[in-house]
Protein backbone atom coordinates (compact mmCIF):
# COMPACT_ATOMS: atom_id res chain seq x y z
CA UNK A 1 0.00 0.00 0.00
CA UNK A 2 3.07 2.18 0.28
CA UNK A 3 3.19 3.05 -3.60
CA UNK A 4 -0.22 4.63 -3.44
CA UNK A 5 1.63 7.29 -1.40
CA UNK A 6 2.35 8.99 -4.84
CA UNK A 7 -1.80 9.50 -5.31
CA UNK A 8 -1.52 11.19 -2.08
CA UNK A 9 1.43 13.55 -3.47
CA UNK A 10 -1.06 14.01 -6.76
CA UNK A 11 -3.94 15.15 -4.57
CA UNK A 12 -1.77 17.42 -2.21
CA UNK A 13 -0.01 18.96 -5.03
CA UNK A 14 -2.96 19.94 -6.76
CA UNK A 15 -4.93 20.83 -3.74
CA UNK A 16 -2.40 23.38 -3.27
CA UNK A 17 -2.05 24.59 -6.45
CA UNK A 18 1.55 23.86 -7.45
CA UNK A 19 3.77 23.55 -10.29
CA UNK A 20 1.87 20.30 -12.60
CA UNK A 21 4.87 18.89 -13.65
CA UNK A 22 6.76 19.29 -10.61
CA UNK A 23 3.93 17.33 -8.71
CA UNK A 24 3.80 14.41 -11.08
CA UNK A 25 7.27 13.95 -11.49
CA UNK A 26 7.40 13.96 -7.56
CA UNK A 27 4.83 11.43 -7.49
CA UNK A 28 6.31 9.26 -9.75
CA UNK A 29 10.25 9.03 -7.56
CA UNK A 30 8.17 9.07 -4.23
CA UNK A 31 5.80 5.85 -5.88
CA UNK A 32 9.28 4.04 -7.58
CA UNK A 33 10.91 4.84 -3.78
CA UNK A 34 7.79 3.21 -2.14
CA UNK A 35 8.04 0.46 -4.32
CA UNK A 36 11.23 -0.40 -3.80
CA UNK A 37 13.39 1.34 -6.32
CA UNK A 38 16.65 3.62 -5.78
CA UNK A 39 15.91 7.58 -6.36
CA UNK A 40 18.46 6.71 -9.94
CA UNK A 41 16.87 3.66 -10.50
CA UNK A 42 13.23 5.64 -10.68
CA UNK A 43 14.55 8.50 -12.51
CA UNK A 44 16.28 6.19 -15.17
CA UNK A 45 12.63 4.42 -14.91
CA UNK A 46 11.16 8.13 -16.06
CA UNK A 47 13.83 8.60 -18.61
CA UNK A 48 13.43 5.48 -20.47
CA UNK A 49 9.76 6.56 -20.43
CA UNK A 50 9.91 9.91 -21.41
CA UNK A 51 12.91 8.77 -24.42
CA UNK A 52 10.33 6.09 -25.92
CA UNK A 53 7.11 8.34 -25.54
CA UNK A 54 8.72 11.62 -26.62
CA UNK A 55 6.85 11.50 -30.42
CA UNK A 56 3.92 12.31 -27.75
CA UNK A 57 5.38 15.58 -27.67
CA UNK A 58 4.79 16.51 -31.13
CA UNK A 59 1.49 17.59 -30.96
CA UNK A 60 1.94 20.21 -28.71
CA UNK A 61 3.53 22.07 -31.78
CA UNK A 62 0.11 22.71 -33.31
CA UNK A 63 -0.51 24.95 -29.88
CA UNK A 64 1.87 28.02 -30.71
CA UNK A 65 -0.11 28.06 -34.48
CA UNK A 66 -3.66 28.12 -33.07
CA UNK A 67 -2.35 30.61 -31.12
CA UNK A 68 -1.00 33.17 -33.75
CA UNK A 69 -4.57 32.05 -35.34
CA UNK A 70 -6.73 33.51 -32.89
CA UNK A 71 -4.30 36.54 -32.49
CA UNK A 72 -5.08 37.14 -36.52
CA UNK A 73 -8.66 36.68 -35.86
CA UNK A 74 -9.55 33.21 -35.95
CA UNK A 75 -12.30 33.38 -33.43
CA UNK A 76 -13.89 36.71 -34.81
CA UNK A 77 -13.97 35.09 -38.42
CA UNK A 78 -15.71 32.02 -36.57
CA UNK A 79 -18.20 34.28 -34.95
CA UNK A 80 -19.00 36.49 -38.74
CA UNK A 81 -19.72 33.05 -40.52
CA UNK A 82 -22.10 31.65 -37.83
CA UNK A 83 -24.13 34.87 -37.31
CA UNK A 84 -24.92 34.56 -40.72
CA UNK A 85 -27.21 31.81 -40.38
CA UNK A 86 -30.04 32.95 -38.87
CA UNK A 87 -31.29 29.19 -38.32
CA UNK A 88 -28.52 28.36 -36.36
CA UNK A 89 -28.22 28.27 -32.64
CA UNK A 90 -25.89 27.54 -29.70
CA UNK A 91 -27.69 23.93 -28.72
CA UNK A 92 -27.63 22.93 -32.01
CA UNK A 93 -24.67 23.74 -33.66
CA UNK A 94 -23.19 21.47 -29.97
CA UNK A 95 -24.94 18.76 -31.39
CA UNK A 96 -23.72 18.70 -34.98
CA UNK A 97 -20.75 18.83 -33.22
CA UNK A 98 -21.21 15.87 -30.68
CA UNK A 99 -22.20 13.73 -33.65
CA UNK A 100 -18.98 14.78 -35.85
CA UNK A 101 -16.75 14.10 -32.66
CA UNK A 102 -18.47 11.02 -31.47
CA UNK A 103 -18.59 9.13 -35.62
CA UNK A 104 -14.98 10.46 -35.67
CA UNK A 105 -13.58 8.81 -32.33
CA UNK A 106 -15.52 6.11 -33.27
CA UNK A 107 -13.08 5.18 -36.15
CA UNK A 108 -10.36 6.23 -34.46
CA UNK A 109 -9.77 9.82 -35.45
CA UNK A 110 -9.24 10.71 -31.65
CA UNK A 111 -7.09 14.00 -32.42
CA UNK A 112 -9.52 15.59 -34.72
CA UNK A 113 -11.13 17.53 -31.92
CA UNK A 114 -10.10 18.87 -28.94
CA UNK A 115 -10.48 21.67 -26.22
CA UNK A 116 -6.83 23.48 -27.37
CA UNK A 117 -7.59 23.06 -30.90
CA UNK A 118 -11.23 23.18 -32.08
CA UNK A 119 -12.88 24.31 -29.03
CA UNK A 120 -11.55 26.94 -27.42
CA UNK A 121 -10.51 28.71 -31.28
CA UNK A 122 -13.62 27.60 -32.95
CA UNK A 123 -16.86 25.89 -31.67
CA UNK A 124 -17.21 27.27 -28.55
CA UNK A 125 -17.30 31.39 -30.29
CA UNK A 126 -19.16 30.18 -33.05
CA UNK A 127 -22.05 28.65 -30.13
CA UNK A 128 -21.85 32.38 -28.35
CA UNK A 129 -22.03 34.12 -31.69
CA UNK A 130 -25.25 32.20 -32.50
CA UNK A 131 -26.70 32.57 -28.96
CA UNK A 132 -25.94 36.43 -29.61
CA UNK A 133 -27.65 36.21 -32.61
CA UNK A 134 -31.00 35.15 -31.36
CA UNK A 135 -30.75 36.87 -27.93
CA UNK A 136 -28.83 39.73 -28.22
CA UNK A 137 -25.55 40.87 -26.23
CA UNK A 138 -25.05 37.69 -23.42
CA UNK A 139 -23.66 38.23 -19.52
CA UNK A 140 -20.67 36.77 -18.71
CA UNK A 141 -22.12 34.02 -16.73
CA UNK A 142 -24.43 32.63 -20.08
CA UNK A 143 -21.24 32.63 -21.84
CA UNK A 144 -19.56 30.58 -19.62
CA UNK A 145 -22.16 28.36 -19.52
CA UNK A 146 -21.85 27.91 -23.23
CA UNK A 147 -18.39 27.77 -23.05
CA UNK A 148 -18.48 25.17 -20.34
CA UNK A 149 -21.20 23.13 -23.03
CA UNK A 150 -18.82 23.20 -25.69
CA UNK A 151 -16.16 21.56 -23.33
CA UNK A 152 -18.28 19.04 -22.19
CA UNK A 153 -19.72 18.28 -25.77
CA UNK A 154 -16.09 17.52 -26.91
CA UNK A 155 -15.37 15.24 -23.56
CA UNK A 156 -18.91 13.15 -24.31
CA UNK A 157 -18.04 12.96 -27.73
CA UNK A 158 -15.06 11.48 -27.48
CA UNK A 159 -15.21 9.23 -24.33
CA UNK A 160 -18.40 7.00 -25.64
CA UNK A 161 -17.15 7.45 -29.14
CA UNK A 162 -13.60 6.21 -28.71
CA UNK A 163 -14.22 2.92 -27.27
CA UNK A 164 -15.86 1.63 -30.29
CA UNK A 165 -12.71 1.34 -32.48
CA UNK A 166 -11.67 -1.93 -31.64
CA UNK A 167 -7.84 -0.61 -31.63
CA UNK A 168 -7.81 2.45 -29.16
CA UNK A 169 -5.87 2.05 -25.59
CA UNK A 170 -8.97 1.26 -23.53
CA UNK A 171 -10.36 -1.32 -25.33
CA UNK A 172 -7.22 -2.71 -25.19
CA UNK A 173 -6.64 -2.22 -21.58
CA UNK A 174 -10.22 -3.71 -20.59
CA UNK A 175 -9.13 -6.76 -22.81
CA UNK A 176 -5.52 -7.34 -20.59
CA UNK A 177 -7.67 -7.41 -17.49
CA UNK A 178 -10.23 -9.51 -18.06
CA UNK A 179 -7.39 -11.89 -19.83
CA UNK A 180 -6.00 -11.61 -16.61
CA UNK A 181 -8.99 -12.55 -14.04
CA UNK A 182 -9.33 -15.32 -16.37
CA UNK A 183 -11.89 -14.01 -18.86
CA UNK A 184 -11.27 -14.06 -22.80
CA UNK A 185 -13.19 -11.38 -24.80
CA UNK A 186 -12.35 -10.70 -28.08
CA UNK A 187 -11.63 -6.76 -28.57
CA UNK A 188 -14.47 -6.61 -31.51
CA UNK A 189 -17.26 -7.30 -28.56
CA UNK A 190 -16.10 -5.27 -26.47
CA UNK A 191 -16.50 -2.35 -29.15
CA UNK A 192 -20.06 -3.49 -29.99
CA UNK A 193 -21.27 -3.45 -26.18
CA UNK A 194 -20.04 0.50 -26.43
CA UNK A 195 -22.30 1.63 -29.43
CA UNK A 196 -25.49 0.92 -27.01
CA UNK A 197 -23.80 3.46 -24.49
CA UNK A 198 -22.07 5.99 -26.94
CA UNK A 199 -25.94 6.07 -28.52
CA UNK A 200 -27.47 6.40 -25.26
CA UNK A 201 -24.91 9.37 -24.52
CA UNK A 202 -25.25 10.89 -27.54
CA UNK A 203 -29.36 10.93 -27.16
CA UNK A 204 -28.70 12.12 -23.54
CA UNK A 205 -26.11 15.27 -23.78
CA UNK A 206 -27.81 16.08 -27.09
CA UNK A 207 -31.32 16.56 -25.16
CA UNK A 208 -29.26 18.63 -22.43
CA UNK A 209 -27.80 20.73 -25.71
CA UNK A 210 -31.19 21.40 -26.78
CA UNK A 211 -32.81 22.37 -23.75
CA UNK A 212 -29.75 24.58 -23.64
CA UNK A 213 -31.04 26.88 -26.09
CA UNK A 214 -35.06 27.44 -23.76
CA UNK A 215 -32.25 28.27 -20.84
CA UNK A 216 -30.59 30.74 -22.76
CA UNK A 217 -34.04 32.28 -23.67
CA UNK A 218 -35.46 32.63 -20.56
CA UNK A 219 -32.13 33.84 -19.05
CA UNK A 220 -31.35 36.30 -21.39
CA UNK A 221 -34.77 37.89 -21.40
CA UNK A 222 -34.54 38.40 -17.44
Amino acid sequence: MWVLLGVAVVVVGFAARLNPLLIVATAAVVTGVAGGLDVVATLGVLGKAFRDNRYISVVWLILPLIGLLEREGLQERARALISRLREATAGRLLVIYLIIRQLAAAVGLTSLGGHAQMVRPLIAPMAEAAAETRHGDLPQPLRDRIKAMAAATDNVGLFFGEDIFIAIASILLIKGFLEENGIIVEPLHLSMWAIPTAIAALLIHGARLLLLDRQLGREAGR
